[in-house]
Parts: C-alpha cells; structure tokens; sequence
C-alpha cells in the first residue's frame, strides 16, 4: 500500500487534508492552526514531494521525517504535520480493521468525559447556563468570565465583574458541576493572580491560560504563584514545550490540540510525559466535529485523561459534512468502535459548506489606541 494522492479541502471554518492510497483506502485530518490554514496548505503542498509513493503505515517515521526535513519550527509547520499524522492514523485504523484507539494501546474508559463550552455575559443568563448544562447531563462547563470591553477597566471592575459571572455559574450548576475558567491569554501576570484568588472560594477545577503565551516560564510561574489549579497548552506544538512548561514548575492540566500538537503520534508523548508529572490532560478542541473525532481516541487510549472540551456546534446544521459514527449522550461520548477515526465526509455536502475563515485580520485596541491583550 502507497500514499497515492493528497487532497486539500477548506470546508467550514478550517483546513482538511485527505490522504489516498493506491487500494482505494483513505484517511482525513485537520489542523487547528485556524489562524493561518491556507500557510497550512502551502506546507502541505511541499510535504507532497515526500508523501506521495510512502507506505501509509510508517507514522513515527514520516512525523519524524516532515518536522525535520528543514531547519524551520512552529505553528504552521506543527499544524501541517497534525494534519498529516491523524489523516495516517486513520488510514491505519482502517487497514486492520479497528478504531485507531485500539492501535494506540486499547481503551482506559469506556466513555469520554465532556465539558461544554458555555456561559454568558451576565450573572442572570449565566445561573441559566450552568443550570441548564447541569439538566441535559454535563458534569463540567467551561467558561469565559473576562468579558467584552475588558481591555479599558479597572482591575478592581474586571475583576468584581469575573467573580460574579463566576458565582453564578456556581449557584446555578451546583456542587457537582465543574467549572473550568477559561481568560483567552487577555491578562497581565499581576491581573491574572488577583483574579486567580478572588475565585478560590468557588472551588473552581482550575483557571485556564490567564496570560500570553510568549514566555514558557512565564506561564509556569503563575502557577506556582496561586492557589487554584492552572490550565495551560492549547497553543503549544511540542513535546518539548510541554516538558519545559512541566518542568519549570506547572501546569497541573495540560491542554494539548491533536490538530495542533503534532497529531495523535505526538499527543500520546506529552500525556506519558504529564502522566510523569501527575498532570492531568484536558484535550483542547472548539473547532468541529474531525478533530473532536481525532482526539476522541487520545482520551480513550491515555490514563490521565480527565475531560474533553467539546461545543454543541459539533451538532449544528453548518457540520453535516462530517458524518461521525459517535454520538453524545449527555455529558459523554461512549468510545468509537468504528475502524480508523470513526469519521467521514459526506461528498454531497463539501461543495454546500463553504469556507468561512476565522482570522478576521484585526486585533483588539484599547481607547488609547494601543494593541491589548487578545485571544
């Protein structure tokens, strides 16, 4: 079996590859550098030159080869070769015959644990969301309490305003909703720990990316600094960065992206190496229903998982392209059983979803005209 062709798709929000093979098998993946997916594209095209005439099965080898192949590192390079890598597993799992979960080491659960992207911008709406994430079956929520028009306030209002979006999200979900905190990178080292304190009491399950992630060290130094448990890596690439940011001091979750962080072959690395840490992993994934797929066999195949970020918008109408062979039920997926990633596209439907890229091209200004921190 060969790689005979590689086909470039933009569909929905992001970039797809599908690799084919001389026997008529085929595998699909996705990156979630959704910054930058046509430089994606363009990495991918030099990758062909390689890829094409390879036996499919040789992942370890063709990752190793496409992240060295020039003396260039980051995000695209790690988006591409995400892509690649789950688009091969994929075909691997369809070549024997069993979920690709079963060739990364068997199942550690039966289900995976979800929680919903969610909140609101008011303490009123977000009792509502909590409670209503609690009914239809969750058991963790994720949510931004930073909210619009942060940039331009005082500390003492961004942060009085975060904390009353987060108690009522406490009061509404109850004591066994989890409630992840989620700051999108908006804060400054000093902002992010007066906040990271004032939600002690509400016992959240940890604060998420409070600062910008220019800095490793920086990152980990925060988390020696407060007492709630910190959150970090969903804008990491490496096994690398992930073991500097674990070995200078924190996280006590990693939030590794398999479209983002070298695909599944390099996932399963950074969680052996939290594992060795006693970090947790929380998969990272906003984007669809592929990559939820893709990681889906991260979390079954890891003993340190604990919950899978996850957006209804998987469910929506604008996501029909992707036929799943896994459903939700409540606030869990039961594992996939299906062979390779679980997950195919509906050929009818690529050319009636058409692509809406997300970089905008603008950035956030504060009044006085200068750049603010930003997602």
């Amino acid at each position: 079996m060969k790689i005979e062709r590689i086909e470039s798709l933009f569909i929905g929000n992001g970039y797809v590859v599908r690799i084919h093979t001389d026997n008529g098998l085929s595998g699909i993946g996705q990156t979630a550098c959704w910054g930058y997916p046509e430089a994606v594209e363009k990495v991918i095209g030099t990758f062909k030159k390689y890829l094409i005439g390879q036996n499919p099965l040789r992942i370890e080898h063709h990752w190793q080869y496409l992240y060295r192949m020039a003396p260039f590192r980051g995000t695209v390079l790690a988006g591409a070769i995400s892509a690649v890598d789950i688009a091969l597993w994929d075909i691997k799992g369809k070549h024997f015959g069993v979920p690709v979960w079963e060739l990364l080491g068997g199942n550690c659960r039966d289900k995976i644990r979800l929680h919903l992207l969610g909140g609101a911008s008011t303490p009123e709406t977000m009792f509502d969301a909590a409670k209503a994430a609690v009914e239809e079956g969750f058991t963790a929520l994720k949510l931004d309490p930073v909210v619009g028009g942060y940039q331009d306030m005082a500390v003492d209002r961004l942060v009085k305003t975060a904390r009353d979006l987060v108690a009522a999200a406490r009061e509404g979900g109850g004591p066994d909703l989890d409630l992840i905190i989620e700051v999108h990178r908006k804060l400054t080292p000093m902002n992010s720990i007066v906040l990271a304190e004032a939600l002690v009491p509400f016992n959240i399950y940890f604060l998420e990316d409070p600062i910008q992630i220019d800095s490793i060290v920086s990152q980990a130094e925060i988390a020696k600094r407060i007492t709630v448990p910190l959150g970090n890596g969903e804008r990491l690439t490496t096994i690398w960065e992930f073991r500097e940011l674990l070995a200078t001091g924190g996280p006590q979750y990693v939030r590794p992206d398999v479209a983002l962080a070298g695909g599944l072959t390099q996932c399963k690395k950074i969680a052996a190496i939290a594992e060795s840490y006693h970090s947790a992993v929380v998969t990272h994934n906003f984007l669809g229903p592929l990559i939820t797929a893709a990681s889906l066999h991260l979390d079954t195949s890891i003993p340190n998982f604990i919950t899978q970020e996850y957006s209804k918008g998987d469910e929506g109408s604008h996501n029909a392209v992707y036929k799943t062979s896994y459903r939700r039920e409540g606030g869990f997926i039961p594992i996939p059983e299906a062979p390779g990633l679980g997950v195919e596209l509906d050929e009818d439907l690529i050319e009636q979803t058409p692509y809406q890229p997300m970089n905008s091209g603008q950035t956030l200004l504060r009044e006085d005209g200068s750049v603010a921190y930003a997602v």
